[in-house]
């Protein structure tokens, strides 16, 4: 699905978040950044776009972005050439990584471990590759918040976002699972407490009324 999609999947993110994604990204990139490491993994990377954003943000860390989808790398790699940006993009299990333990000194992930088929064993490994003192962040659509603005938010995001993600990107399919995947996804807290009970010290915070959130855990 996520191969398929891949050569609309910039346009869609711009398109369908009206250019928010970007600042959220932006967000991401910060938190990730604050304690200067050296060596940083963007998993669930698609495109590359956080991969290059870390990069170009901070020049002298080494980035390496990894995927389950060929043609997402593709393009990630196609963008990296074009900016004249360094950053290594290699196809990995989230469940099974291929990196020895303390590989990095941060972990990214954006609008991507919602869709880990096992989210206690993927944070296992995130913990397992991480450096002591090294952070994760990741960044996600948490189920639509509450009250009026969650109501008109959930109408566009199950009925709309779905009908023009489908016609844009030819896959309809796909873009009725985005809805159907964030609803079933763990809310703020449940997430909070899975990465505390793999060993992370976690806090995280809302961004735009809640529609996303960021979650940053630091490993002892």
């Amino acid at each position: 699905m996520f191969s398929e999609i891949a050569p609309r999947y910039d346009l869609l993110n711009r398109f369908l978040s009206f250019g928010t994604d970007l600042r959220w990204r932006r967000r991401a990139v910060r938190l990730a950044l604050e304690k200067r490491p050296g060596r940083v993994l963007d998993l669930a990377t698609g495109t590359g776009d956080l991969a290059l954003l870390l990069k170009q943000t901070a020049p002298g860390a080494e980035v390496v972005g990894a995927d389950f989808a060929p043609p997402m790398l593709e393009l990630a790699r196609k963008k990296a050439r074009e900016r004249g940006l360094a950053v290594r993009f290699l196809e990995a299990d989230a469940l099974a990584l291929p990196f020895p333990e303390g590989a990095f000194d941060a972990i990214t992930i954006a609008f991507g471990f919602r869709n880990f088929a096992d989210y206690r064993r993927a944070l296992g490994e995130l913990h397992r590759v991480l450096a002591p003192g090294g952070r994760l962040v990741i960044l996600e659509f948490p189920p639509p918040p509450k009250g009026a603005f969650g109501l008109v938010y959930r109408v566009y995001f199950q009925r709309f976002l779905p009908l023009l993600g489908g016609l844009i990107s030819g896959n309809f399919g796909a873009y009725r699972y985005l809805p159907e995947s964030v609803e079933a996804f763990p809310p703020p807290e449940a997430l909070k407490a899975l990465m505390e009970e793999a060993g992370f010290s976690v806090r995280y915070e809302l961004l735009t009324f809640g529609v996303a959130a960021i979650h940053v855990g630091d490993k002892a």
